[in-house]
């Protein structure tokens, strides 16, 4: 599997490049490589984490799981996502109290580590490359913040280095912070969205309403529901009103919903003026009247 081939790479180098990153932030007082340490080491957790669901989410589903695992793999999204949060918070905390009481920092070293660290996380960030899934995008989404990172790290070493404005260390690691705390709450909105069954993204109910009614023998669609189990597997179910031969409907419906990136589609068929027994129970009055009708 290239997709988890890759994960597994990331995971080996950001848990050892984290680890030689606080060695790097201890060695030349700096705070800005020890936030990238913090970054490395949620970035190791978290992709060891998505690893291990990844692959659970690979799964076929069964009599428990009878829509598959395909979310499996974006709780591994809510991992990376809740790590990354905690993460950039400390970060903003400790650099806080430097920037009230600064210390001394080694710059040369810092440099040193800075060169390394783009180095190390472009290469990182091309063997990451592929890949289409939540957690895939988001590994190598760090990736290529990492390098960003490093090269704002790098600027600022260098720019400290012939001014001694020791100040601008805490303000990068806020920066990068902040940066990844924006990032990690898309995530989280992105994961929700999909928790919620929000319909996915890209797709719109009334155009596919509109294109569906174009079918010749189609005389009504209602009951439209769509939502998505991971970002990529779109699901739809819906009753279709027809005179026509209910076998080439179903074909053509099932056509055209594939166009729109909907692979799974279950149709109800019903014939014309056939009663049909939701109609009536909208939401809406079920909650506004509070209690059950009686027939």
């Amino acid at each position: 599997m290239k997709t988890e081939k890759n994960i597994f790479i990331a995971f080996i180098l950001n848990l050892g490049f984290s680890i030689f990153e606080f060695l790097g932030g201890v060695f030349t007082g700096s705070i800005a490589i020890m936030s990238d340490a913090v970054h490395d080491l949620g970035d190791a957790a978290s992709i060891g984490a998505s690893y291990f669901l990844e692959k659970k989410s690979k799964k076929q589903p069964d009599e428990k799981y009878t829509y598959g695992y395909a979310r499996f793999s974006v709780m591994g999204s809510v991992i990376t996502t809740l790590i990354l949060l905690g993460g950039s918070l400390l970060i903003v905390f400790s650099a806080a109290k430097r920037i009230i009481n600064p210390v001394q920092i080694n710059y040369s070293g810092m440099i040193i580590f800075a060169i390394i660290g783009v180095v190390v996380n472009f290469i990182a960030a091309l063997v990451t490359r592929e890949g289409d899934s939540l957690n895939q995008k988001a590994v190598n989404l760090h990736m290529l913040e990492d390098v960003l990172g490093w090269i704002v790290v790098l600027i600022g070493a260098i720019v400290m280095r012939f001014t001694d404005f020791g100040i601008i260390d805490p303000i990068l690691s806020i920066g990068t912070a902040v940066f990844i705390l924006i990032n990690a709450l898309k995530n989280l909105k992105a994961v929700l969205d999909l928790f919620l069954e929000k319909i996915p993204h890209g797709i719109d109910v009334q155009e596919i309403q509109q294109h569906l009614l174009g079918i010749d023998g189609v005389l009504g669609v209602h009951h439209i529901h769509l939502w998505s189990m991971d970002g990529q597997n779109n699901y739809a179910t819906m009753h279709i009103v027809t005179n026509g031969d209910h076998h080439q409907i179903k074909h053509m419906v099932r056509e055209e919903l594939k166009e729109h990136g909907i692979c799974h589609a279950t149709l109800e068929l019903e014939a014309e003026g056939e009663h049909c027994h939701q109609e009536h129970c909208h939401i809406e009055t079920k909650i506004s009247t509070g209690h059950h009708h009686h027939h």
